[in-house]
């Protein structure tokens, strides 16, 4: 257990950050996972535009590394563009 009152204080803040990155990190991966399991077209760019934001949202605010974001990004869009073509 921390015994200084600045090591009580980093505690707190760090188990408030955790929480709030877990739950950025499990609802971007709960989007990832809506547009996978999308089949419809039409469902499938809503679906893909809520993900897109998500991880947007989680590389804004330091939970996701930017080009980690966009390499999740591209291979979503690319998903998404042979989806498309193969219903057409």
């Amino acid at each position: 257990m921390a015994h200084s009152k600045q090591a009580l204080k980093r505690h707190r803040q760090n188990v408030k950050n955790r929480a709030k990155n877990r739950a950025m990190a499990t609802k971007m991966k709960s989007k990832i996972k809506e547009v996978i399991g999308t089949a419809d077209a039409k469902d499938l760019g809503t679906s893909v535009a809520a993900a897109m934001k998500a991880i947007d949202k989680a590389a804004k605010t330091g939970g996701l590394h930017k080009n980690a974001a966009a390499r999740y990004k591209s291979r979503m869009s690319r998903a998404k563009n042979r989806l498309t073509k193969a219903a057409k």
